[in-house]
């Protein structure tokens, strides 16, 4: 393996490797001792797939540490690559309409989160980021108005943690970031939440009757264009040429 060599003259190809590719690794290595835990465990207890998910689930809903447990994972979503959507909908399913609130908390811990990330790391991790040729036609407004060009993003439904490390990474205003993000999420945050909560029982999602509320699948649908016109009206009012 070919060696970079750095001013003092000692070689850097591993370690810029390592460097390189930290949060990756951090994931992979979370994702491997949860997976070997669970195993191990469940091979312990003789608990099949379905005792595990209704074990899990009864201490999420069952326990005061539920919900934390739901917020915390919530907010280290973006180092260890848990996906969003997954999680709103499963704060709906869970806790009904309260996990609306517990998710508007771990959804925003977890930006700030990504911000951090992408304001230590700097551009490489930006440049590391597939399809964010969208997020640099944005960059001169995210430094010159911060709030409303993060509001305008999240309303337009832009990927969450691009648009959160794309502003950790041009440094700016975190206020701005954090209540652009607060408004502009919240309407596709109550949607999957309530989207969360229209499945329908426990027993019944791992017997695979899922079934949809037709009402509130319509009300999130309204929402999302709502919040999508909305994204709309600011674009025209800021005389923005960017084309989402």
């Amino acid at each position: 393996m070919a060696k970079v060599m750095i001013d003092g003259g000692e070689p850097m190809g591993d370690k810029g490797f390592w460097l390189k590719h930290r949060a990756k690794l951090v994931a992979v290595l979370f994702w491997g001792v949860l997976l070997g835990g669970y195993y191990l465990y469940a091979h312990v207890n003789e608990l099949t797939v379905r005792d595990s998910v209704t074990l899990l689930a009864t201490f999420l809903t069952g326990s005061l540490l539920g919900p934390l447990f739901y917020i915390g994972l919530y907010t280290l979503r973006p180092i260890i690559f848990f996906p969003a959507t997954a999680l709103t909908l499963l704060g709906g399913f869970l806790f009904g309409p309260i996990g609306l609130v517990y998710t508007i908390v771990g959804a925003n811990a977890s930006a700030m989160v990504a911000y951090g990330i992408g304001w230590y790391l700097g551009e490489d991790l930006l440049q590391e980021q597939e399809g964010t040729g969208f997020i640099q036609r944005y960059t001169k407004r995210m430094r010159e108005n911060s709030f409303e060009t993060v509001l305008l993003m999240r309303l337009l439904f832009l990927p969450y943690d691009v648009v959160n490390y794309a502003a950790g990474v041009l440094k700016i205003n975190w206020q701005g970031f954090l209540w652009g993000t607060v408004i502009g999420s919240l309407p596709g945050t109550v949607s999957f939440v309530l989207l969360g909560t229209s499945f329908g029982t426990l027993d019944d999602l791992l017997a695979g009757n899922v079934s949809l509320d037709p009402k509130i699948f319509a009300f999130s649908v309204a929402l999302v264009a709502v919040s999508i016109g909305i994204s709309q009206y600011l674009k025209r009012r800021g005389g923005d040429e960017v084309e989402a």
